[in-house]
């Protein structure tokens, strides 16, 4: 703007000179005045040539390819049981634990890119309690690295850690209404999650072979069966006050899958995980946790929206938890010996999709535990005998709301049976993130 300023203003002086001087000196000093012109023409062109080949302003590295995702997911349930006190018997955090209705998870999820290195998830769940008081909880929010050499990624955050097929999955995801009782029974009824990193390397093989292993903090009551508030429910003794005093008192949860294609229209895919870690019922007790899973799926090769289909998911698990010598949590005067405590459970369920939007389930499952006999020290209805048989069927207006009606009968020794009728219904708003398979 200053060089065009000042070539109005010689103009200007230009135009009133002429006007007021004699031919002779006019002509002088016009002809100065144009050279002035010509000279201020000359570096307005060369101000004009510097700024048309500058290089344009370097973007911010994060708007390349940046996005965030919001999403936000409603669950709710109508439950009724021939058990009252339906909470002992529906345990999982996303279960509805009243007769009646229930909101056992609402949760909106961000999702997005960081900046061309990064990516990241947050998962923040609202939920009513049987009081119909509201729930917050920071359920998961980790990044993933996006351009390691060697097939390596990184996590790290608080996230579910990766054991099995279910356990990692969010409610909406899942087969059926309720958790399986040997994830009950091992990892509480939150799930195995925690606070730390998780290296996976895809190994260089001609099919799906994924090597993944996560060190996490052993404390919360989302390690259920480790340094968690809640592990009287499990040693029925006092817990300790154990604080870590170097990495042997980490979680570590190594896990091994690897998938196959059996022919066009069928994959198959087995897992093996690990969860090995400290427990407070004494000052060196540790927990080890061992599992198995298979998933296998067969779709027509004339499927529409990836219906009709079949598939079967099953997954076991072991546990053996070295519960050191301790004090009865009911009874102070009570001293309980040292002692392995082996829990086992596993299910298997198979869903068929009967045609677009409309699928069908069954499942059946069991756990048990050792030394858990009526009227023992080692007594505790967490590790009680149980089977329970489910069935039901899922219709999905669209891929945006689902419906569900499900029924249980359920078999806890010592209790008796129990029947229970769960109707599901949930609705999405947003685009939500993808699932692994």
């Amino acid at each position: 703007m200053r060089p065009m300023f000042r070539l109005g203003v010689l103009l200007c002086l230009a135009g009133t000179a002429g006007a007021q001087q004699s031919p002779d000196s006019t002509a002088r000093r016009q002809q100065r005045m144009l050279d002035s012109l010509a000279a201020a023409l000359t570096a307005v062109q060369g101000k004009l040539d510097s700024i048309s080949s500058a290089p344009p302003p370097a973007a911010p590295a994060r708007t390349s390819g940046a996005y965030m995702n919001v999403s936000f997911v409603g669950l709710t349930d109508f439950a009724w049981s021939s058990e009252k006190d339906l909470g002992a018997l529906q345990v999982g955090d996303h279960e509805p634990h009243v007769r009646g209705f229930a909101i056992p998870n609402a949760e909106l999820a961000l999702d997005g890119t960081v900046d061309p290195y990064l990516k990241a998830f947050v998962n923040i769940v609202h939920k009513l309690d049987a009081n119909g008081e509201t729930g917050v909880e920071l359920e998961e929010m980790y990044f993933l690295t996006t351009s390691l050499p060697h097939n390596l990624q990184v996590k790290g955050g608080q996230f579910f850690a990766e054991f099995g097929r279910q356990n990692p999955q969010h409610p909406h995801s899942w087969a059926f209404a309720d958790q399986p009782l040997a994830l009950n029974r091992m990892f509480g009824p939150e799930g195995l999650r925690s606070q730390g990193l998780r290296v996976s390397w895809l190994l260089p093989t001609s099919f799906y072979t994924e090597a993944t292993v996560a060190v996490l903090n052993s404390a919360g009551t989302t390690t259920w069966s480790f340094r968690s508030d809640e592990s009287a429910q499990i040693h029925a003794g006092a817990p300790v006050d154990r604080a870590v005093r170097g990495v042997g008192d980490m979680l570590y949860v190594p896990r091994l899958a690897t998938s196959v294609d059996l022919s066009e229209t069928q994959t198959l895919l087995f897992g093996v995980s690990g969860a090995f870690g400290p427990n407070n019922s004494g000052d060196a007790a540790k927990t080890r946790v061992y599992g198995a899973d298979v998933y296998w799926k067969w779709k027509s090769p004339t499927a529409r929206k990836g219906f009709p289909f079949v598939a079967f998911q099953g997954e076991g698990l072991v546990r053996r938890y070295d519960a050191a010598s301790r004090t009865a949590v009911d009874a102070f005067r009570v001293a309980l010996p040292a002692a392995t405590l082996k829990d086992d459970g596993a299910y298997a369920q198979v869903q068929w999709g009967i045609r677009p939007m409309l699928v069908a389930g069954l499942r059946a499952e069991y756990a048990t535990g050792n030394g858990v006999v009526a009227e023992t020290p080692f007594t505790t209805a967490e590790r009680a005998n149980r089977n329970r048989y489910s069935t039901n069927l899922t219709w999905f207006p669209t891929e945006y709301s689902k419906f569900r009606i499900q029924y249980n009968y359920d078999h806890r020794a010592w209790v008796g049976n129990d029947h229970t009728v769960l109707l599901q219904f949930e609705f999405l708003l947003g685009a939500h993130a993808a699932h692994k398979f």
